[in-house]
């Protein structure tokens, strides 16, 4: 097995999980992810991909292997120390699990105040966030005046508020519509350009396509394909990376 990297701030070492007796969570599943990239998490349902990001908030714990996130054995954090390892993570998910009786600038400073920040830096932060998510003139809504899109934005502006080393998503345009989904991919992307290594689980198979991105497929719980897809410009803007969403649309085959 190689030798760990400097630069990895996932890494997977030959990591098992079974969930009683003949269920497979993940088999042998060895990958690392550097400092800056963006991955996606591919696979069928049941594939591992959930057992995986819980193994990364440490909600669950493996029967074997090796899991470090930014050089930090994860066996080694003691229970009373994970939420505090959590709150160095972004995580997003599929259903918001945002705060029903608050308002979006409520829902964001929470993150902060959690973290013990000051009335200072949360009257500093929580604007230039709201900001970066194009949620500015929605600081005083509440959830449930929300569309589905704006309430995954609030979800990611407070998962990113800390400006975390990693941020996870779980299934983030699991319910959105494709406009709204590429919205989503196009904020997660100007997170990572900021140096925010990012994975993403997904079933949205043509989003992963049309993004390029590196892909780790599971099937029944072992990495089957571990794919750096290079057809991009890492270099390109926002802007030039939404437009390419947009129009990078599967070409009908020619007639013969």
């Amino acid at each position: 097995m190689p030798p760990s990297s400097a630069k990895a701030v996932i890494e997977f070492r030959g990591v098992s999980k079974r969930y009683g007796v003949g269920a497979v969570g993940l088999d042998q599943a060895t990958f690392a992810v550097d400092r800056g990239e963006f991955v996606f998490l591919v696979g069928a349902t049941g594939s591992g991909k959930s057992t995986l990001m819980r193994l990364l908030i440490k909600e669950l714990e493996p029967d074997a292997g090796m899991i470090r996130v930014a050089g930090h054995d994860l066996a080694e954090i003691v229970r009373n120390r994970v939420p505090y390892y959590r709150r160095n993570l972004g995580v997003v998910f599929q259903d918001f699990k945002l705060l029903p009786n608050r308002t979006v600038h409520d829902n964001v400073a929470y993150a902060l105040q959690v973290t013990g920040r000051t009335r200072r830096e949360i009257r500093d932060k929580v604007p230039d966030i709201l900001r970066l998510t194009g949620l500015s003139t929605k600081l005083h809504n509440f959830p449930d005046e929300l569309s589905g899109g704006e309430q995954q934005r609030v979800s990611i502006a407070r998962a990113f508020v800390n400006h975390p080393p990693l941020l996870l998503a779980d299934e983030p345009t699991g319910n959105l519509d494709p406009e709204t989904s590429i919205g989503i991919m196009q904020l997660l992307y100007r997170i990572n350009r900021t140096g925010t290594t990012v994975l993403v689980a997904t079933h949205d198979q043509t989003m992963v396509d049309k993004m390029r991105r590196r892909v780790i497929e599971l099937r029944e719980g072992r990495v089957v394909r571990d794919e750096a897809t290079g057809l991009y410009t890492r270099d390109e803007s926002t802007r030039e990376f939404a437009l390419r969403l947009r129009n990078d649309a599967p070409q009908a085959p020619e007639h013969l």
